[in-house]
Order: structure tokens, then sequence, then C-alpha cells
């Protein structure tokens, strides 16, 4: 058990630990904090998924499950007060438990064969991002793709919308919108723009045959959309229908829809999912 409760913010530790809520030092030290019972489920499911553990002493009251399997892991556990827990949650109502947690991204590279991939271009707001994340993982996507004009997937907010998804699909970071669409069409996908002016409308895409092979979406900025040169890139702007007054679709609304129609027209096709291992490979 916890040796003794961190009761000041000014402990080496927990310094080290709070200072992981600023991109630069996560990006130094290829660590992020992953928030909540949910979160720490899953990183703890996944081997290696978790360095530390910080938890209150009523969280872990009443997430003994976790807490006992961060022990069995071999996973220091660290006993917080409730005011140093507020300092290191990024939550209004922190939950008590917080995981500090090493990268997971993975080289673009491993999405080769790859039957369904979701690329954020331009997309600057986390909790959209992570909520795409979600949806992708929901979808049977086999991997996401942050490119490096797209929010960072380790922050905090980005994080706690993608629910544990960030842990269990294949994710890319940091690379070029041109780069990943390069490998993908190199690989024989249908390289497809999510966009609300595009001329293509996706259920006649659909029915013509264009969702039914490997497919990567695009998906951009969520008041703008995707640059020209970012569309030029892709086999064709694709929009999702509207048939009442609504006047758009918000990112998070429209990938879902994408994913989803995407994922009916492979299984109607009979594509196989590409398998995926338990490190999310």
């Amino acid at each position: 058990m916890a040796s003794h409760e961190y009761t000041s913010v000014r402990s080496p530790r927990i310094k080290g630990a709070r200072r992981l809520a600023k991109r630069a030092f996560r990006q130094r030290e290829r660590r992020f904090l992953a928030e909540g019972p949910q979160a720490v489920r899953e990183a703890l499911a996944r081997p290696g998924g978790v360095a530390e553990l910080f938890a209150t002493a009523e969280a872990s009251r009443r997430h003994d499950d976790l807490v006992t399997a961060a022990y069995s892991a071999d996973v220091p556990v660290h006993r917080v007060s409730v005011e140093v827990m507020a300092e290191l949650a990024q939550t209004v109502t922190p939950q008590g438990l917080v995981a500090v947690c090493p990268f997971v991204d993975v080289p673009l590279e491993r999405v080769r064969g790859a039957r369904m991939v979701a690329v954020l271009s331009h997309v600057r707001d986390p909790g959209n991002a992570g909520t795409v994340l979600r949806t992708a993982d929901a979808a049977g996507a086999d991997a996401v793709v942050f490119t490096d004009a797209s929010v960072d997937p380790y922050n905090g907010k980005c994080v706690r919308a993608s629910a544990g998804s960030l842990f269990h699909l294949p994710v890319v970071v940091d690379v070029p919108a041109a780069e990943a669409v390069d490998l993908l069409r190199g690989e024989g996908a249908a390289v497809w723009a999510a966009d609300g002016g595009g001329d293509a409308d996706l259920h006649a895409t659909a029915d013509a045959g264009g969702l039914g092979g490997p497919v990567a979406w695009v998906f951009g900025n969520e008041a703008w959309g995707l640059p020209a040169e970012t569309l030029a890139l892709t086999d064709g702007a694709v929009s999702v229908p509207i048939y009442g007054a609504a006047e758009s679709l918000n990112l998070a609304t429209a990938a879902a829809v994408c994913l989803y129609t995407t994922a009916r027209e492979q299984r109607r096709a009979g594509a196989p999912a590409a398998p995926r291992n338990a490190d999310g490979a």
C-alpha cells in the first residue's frame, strides 16, 4: 500500500506530475496525464500503460479494483490529499484518480494495411478531437492520424473526451497531411475529405462503391474546414446530406456519420477487419 499521503504540491513528485499539463513537458518526457476511473482502467489494461498512479483515500476505497490492478502490475500508487488532487486534476470536480502514462503513439508506417483511418487535419479543439478518436474506435477504425497542424492528442481535454479510446487503437501524431495521404493512397485507400461544401454526397459516394474498400477520411477545422492545399491531396470532398433545416453538422457528428457509413459499406462488401493486437497496433 501507499506508505504516506502527499499533502503538499511542492513535493518534487507532485510538481513533476503537474507539469505534464503543459505540452512542452509532455513532449520532453513523453508522458501525459490520464484522469478519472475510465481512463485509468483502460490505461491499466494496456501493458505498460501506466507509469504511476495518484489516488485520494476516498477514490482508493471506491475504486479498489483499479488500485489493486495497479499494484499487481507493479505500478507505484501514491496517496494524495484532496487538495493535491485538485492541483493534479484538470477538471472542476476531480474523481480522485490521475495516472501518469507513457505516450502511446506509433510511427505512420504502422497504419499500412489499414481498412479505415481517420485523419485529423487542422482540428484545433481538443474536445472535438477526443470525440472523433472515440467515435473512430467505436466504428472499428484501424488508426487515427493527428497531423502536425492538429491539436495534441495528449491534451487533458482530448484524453478525457476519448473516454479511454486513446489506449485502444494506433494513434499517429505530428505528421504532415501530405505524408499521411501519400502512404494511405499507396496502400490502396480511397482518401476522402469530409467537407460541408463538397460536391459529392456521402450516400451517393457509398452507393457508387466508393466506401467499400480501404478508406481514409480527412477531417478539418471546426470553423473553416480544410484548406485548399489539403483538399487537393484527397480524391474529393464529400458532404453529409442535410435533409432538415439545420445549417450544418459539427465536426464530431459529421465524423460519426462518415465513419459509420464506411463501416457499414465495408461490411456489406465483406471487407475483413484489420487485426489489432493487445497494444493497439
